[in-house]
């Protein structure tokens, strides 16, 4: 519940580096320490910089409850004085990528680092928002993003994606098959399970299995090119892809 998508790109290093360089935070003898939520020096301590505290029920789910003393900021009064453009460091976490990547347009070493989480389609995602509440495929593109942030620096990989366009709006797709070709010019391997047409089609080799699913699937249909998967009569793959191949 602690990472987020800020911290997992390395980005946050950055923005807590700027705000440590604010006139005021130099009078105060603020550190880049003190705007973090996880050590114990700028963070409100009676939420520990979570924003929010848990109340334990003995029978039923524990309940989460927000902060009293910090009203969900995560950080002390005194550290939230401090800002950049008119906007504190809480104010910097609630915003999404899209937004602070025009926020901090002058700022290219914060900008490079977030640049990649928009190139995968999560430009609505705030910075601060934790890891636990993104969905399957927004974790799968937040870790995407941090391989290309990483440029050619890491060796050869096979990447595994199980469903990475889970919950990405249509005009999303054509940013993640960006991503996904930026990989592959890098040297990396990628294999996708996924049953979304519009990746399917731009696979430069498909494995179809079938022809239903549970018990009844399992066997292998095709494997080739999606235009030669075309021709196969028992794949309802096939029967659906005709349309996206025209």
């Amino acid at each position: 519940s602690r990472s987020n998508p800020v911290t997992y790109i390395k980005a946050y290093d950055a923005i807590r580096e700027l705000f440590s360089n604010q006139q005021l935070s130099r009078i105060r003898g603020y550190k880049p320490k003190h705007f973090s939520f996880n050590v114990d020096a700028g963070r409100c301590e009676t939420c520990s910089g979570e924003g929010y505290q848990t109340v334990e029920m003995q029978f039923l789910a524990d309940v989460s409850l927000l902060c009293e003393d910090c009203q969900g900021h995560r950080f002390q009064d005194q550290i939230l004085e401090v800002k950049y453009k008119e906007k504190n460091i809480s104010d910097v976490l609630d915003m999404s990528v899209s937004e602070a990547l025009d926020f901090f347009a002058d700022i290219k070493e914060i900008n490079n680092r977030m640049q990649p989480l928009f190139d995968v389609g999560l430009g609505y995602v705030k910075l601060g928002q934790s890891s636990s509440t993104l969905s399957g495929g927004e974790a799968q593109r937040v870790k995407l993003a941090s391989y290309l942030v990483k440029g050619g620096k890491s060796s050869p990989i096979l990447f595994i994606f199980d469903e990475p366009s889970t919950g990405l709006h249509f005009h999303d797709i054509g940013k993640l098959m960006k991503a996904f070709d930026a990989l592959i010019d890098k040297g990396h391997s990628i294999v996708v399970i996924e049953h979304n047409l519009d990746i399917v089609k731009c696979a430069d080799y498909v494995i179809d299995l079938g022809p239903e699913g549970g018990i009844d699937g399992g066997n292998l249909l095709f494997q080739g090119k999606p235009e030669d998967l075309l021709k196969v009569k028992g794949s309802h793959t096939a029967a659906f892809l005709k349309d996206k191949m025209r």
